[in-house]
């Protein structure tokens, strides 16, 4: 019988591969979206989903995420959830480019149920590959 050895980091995190990573995102409807505005980090939630080509997707307004997701920039992405009785948890990271949709490149997500996170309509799509992506989880504790 052969034992299953999974893969930690050197605080001894087990290392989530892309298949699991991808899968723990669709388990949360809200994640956070980290740009860069005026030299500044800021860190807003997003209500999200992942696509079937395995991007993270999100409805937005203009505004700072839309800023800071324009020209493909490097943004970050981050999602978790965690139990405070068992102290155990996940965390999975995303850094990757960014693209705003125009109306007619967003109209193969218009079908995704993507409530906004402030309410209203979204006017624009963003989308974040998931070519650089990481996850660790924390194993429960009783």
């Amino acid at each position: 019988m052969s034992v299953h050895h999974l893969d930690r980091d050197r605080n001894g995190l087990e290392i989530l591969d892309r298949a699991e990573c991808l899968l723990l995102l669709t388990t949360v409807p809200v994640g956070r979206v980290a740009v860069t505005v005026g030299a500044l980090p800021v860190i807003l939630p997003v209500n999200f989903v992942v696509s079937t080509a395995g991007q993270i997707v999100f409805a937005t307004r203009p505004g700072q995420k839309l800023h800071g997701a324009l020209d493909n920039a490097v943004i970050a992405f981050e999602a978790d959830a965690f139990d405070p009785a068992t102290r155990g948890g996940w965390s999975v990271m995303v850094q990757d480019q960014a693209q705003v949709l125009s109306a007619d490149d967003a109209a193969p997500y218009r079908h995704l149920e993507l409530e906004r996170w402030a309410g209203g309509d979204a006017t624009s799509y963003v989308v974040i590959s998931t070519e650089r992506m990481s996850g660790r989880r924390i194993a429960e504790r009783r």
